[in-house]
């Protein structure tokens, strides 16, 4: 029987692929701490819980009349960003992927009438920097699967997704660690003023306001309290949380949704990023599992 053992919300921001020095100069001289927060993820929970597969919520893979995930068995070449051709260029990346798992995700929504989903292993199928940006610091051995957040969903099939993720996981028999790559709220600085707000001083996140959502969040994944949080989602709305919130949304309908008990740890101080708010934050599985026990 399979199980996801690890979950994390995690950032995919470009300032972590760039050189120190670029980094450096960007915040003030200090590097972000979401680049050494990575490299813990991997030595202190990776390492530690040996997945089978990782399973990447990818919120720059759009989608729009049911949810993708990727079937093929292995994605290879180099990847240019068509946003930022200039930091992220013909970056190789090589994944094993596991299409046994996504085509049972795929069969299992077959059976009902309220959700889609299509495993697609199109050679030609893009791929996007949040699951790209996090090769160098997290890729071990694993098969990677990427999937993309529909643009069409609305909070319901995001967690209905999460949860046959998680059936079809139970029914194999892989150990996989879900990652929901995105950002909290986000909405970046005009051009004209973005070059004054790229350090991860929280003076940069875009609003006050915003700030103040974004740490709500924070104290509440912190204390495990993920039905504050899902029902916290329609006012967070109006501080745009990357991907619709998509990728936490799936990720927590995987471990349990409204249920899930799991406590958040930081690997990261909350930074900003351009004027969004973000964050690594893990969620180790409790001992009596992911949701409250009766």
């Amino acid at each position: 029987m399979g199980e996801i053992v690890g979950a994390a919300v995690v950032s995919h921001v470009p300032p972590i692929v760039m050189p120190e020095a670029i980094r450096r100069e960007l915040n003030d001289g200090n590097d972000f701490s979401l680049v050494e927060g990575l490299h813990r993820l991997r030595a202190e929970c990776l390492e530690r819980l040996k997945p089978d597969t990782i399973i990447v919520f990818d919120t720059h893979w759009f989608t729009t009349v049911e949810h993708v995930i990727t079937g093929h068995e292995r994605r290879k070449g180099k990847f240019t960003s068509d946003e930022l051709p200039r930091g992220m260029s013909q970056v190789p990346y090589d994944m094993p992927g596991d299409p046994e798992l996504a085509l049972a995700v795929q069969d299992l929504a077959a059976e009902r009438d309220d959700t889609w989903v299509l495993a697609s292993d199109d050679p030609c199928l893009p791929v996007h920097y949040p699951t790209i940006n996090l090769l160098g610091f997290l890729q071990g051995d694993e098969r990677w699967i990427s999937v993309g957040v529909c643009q069409t969903a609305i909070p319901e099939d995001f967690l209905l997704f999460g949860s046959l993720l998680a059936q079809a996981i139970e029914e194999s028999n892989r150990r996989v660690i879900v990652l929901a790559s995105g950002g909290l709220s986000h909405r970046f600085w005009p051009l004209r003023e973005f070059a004054d707000h790229e350090s991860a001083s929280l003076d940069n996140i875009r609003t006050p306001q915003a700030r103040e959502a974004d740490e709500k969040v924070l104290r509440w994944w912190q204390q495990g309290d993920h039905r504050q949080v899902i029902e916290y989602l329609p006012e967070y709305r109006n501080y745009a949380p990357e991907g619709f919130f998509g990728h936490y949304m799936m990720m927590v309908g995987a471990i349990g949704g409204e249920d899930c008990i799991a406590t958040g740890r930081r690997y990261s101080e909350y930074e900003s990023a351009a004027g969004t708010g973000q964050v690594h934050m893990w969620f180790e599985r409790p001992d009596g599992g992911w949701t409250v026990q009766t």
